[in-house]
């Protein structure tokens, strides 16, 4: 038996029509080596919610990264004060592309209940993998991330849940600060304890654009859903 959650999702992700990112990047001038991006996020799925990452140089070609995530639960509001936090390290595996394998942790109940039961920390576990490229005229990034359910907490009749998560964008850019493209995404159900078989949650495609003055980018998607 699926969730409440999973049952809903794509009905909710039919008034779906907007996602607007704002980001605001900070720079320690103290030291070189040290980079933050802090970006806030809203969505029909997910809600709203800031997002930041940031990396140390340890080499030329080879840096420490981390990420944390306050998700807001969007369409599901008893997701137990969604939270992630991840680390990893990213290489420069050509000019202007890198490869970024993380792995983080989840708090909350989404995928260890359905959530249906308690928020625990633990409740499940992200590996995930982002490949960025940033050329002189283009730009891009592929992402894939695997949210395995940590803790099986599901009540009886319940379920835990996972999901695989992946998108791809890429853009060229008109000007040093302008930039269009498209973007992909796909949210698939895949399982969990109840769950019969893999269901998709969602699908979007559409353009994109993003819009860099100092030091903050204004990123738009306007996706139209294919599949629910």
């Amino acid at each position: 038996m699926k969730s409440n959650l999973t049952q809903t999702v794509g009905k909710v992700l039919v008034a779906f029509s907007f996602l607007f990112v704002l980001s605001t990047s900070s720079y320690a001038q103290s030291d070189e080596k040290f980079s933050l991006d802090v970006t806030l996020n809203s969505d029909q799925f997910f809600g709203f919610y800031p997002f930041f990452t940031g990396s140390y140089a340890v080499s030329s070609t080879l840096d420490f990264t981390f990420y944390g995530i306050q998700w807001s639960g969007g369409t599901g509001g008893a997701w137990g004060n969604w939270t992630e936090f991840g680390v990893g390290v990213s290489v420069d595996i050509a000019e202007g592309i890198s490869f970024n394998p993380q792995i983080g942790i989840l708090g909350g109940n989404l995928l260890s209940s359905g959530a249906g039961g308690a928020s625990v920390l633990g409740d499940g576990f992200v590996p995930n993998l982002t490949i960025g490229i940033d050329r002189a005229k283009t730009e891009g990034e592929l992402y894939a991330g695997f949210y395995a359910p940590g803790r099986n907490k599901a009540p009886e009749g319940g379920t835990t849940l996972s999901f695989l998560h992946y998108w791809a964008n890429f853009g060229y850019k008109v000007s040093p600060f302008f930039s269009v493209g498209g973007h992909y995404e796909h949210l698939i159900n895949t399982g969990g304890s109840n769950v019969e078989s893999a269901t998709d949650t969602y699908q979007w495609l559409g353009p994109m654009c993003s819009l860099q003055i100092q030091m903050v980018v204004l990123w738009f998607v306007l996706p139209s859903v294919l599949t629910l």
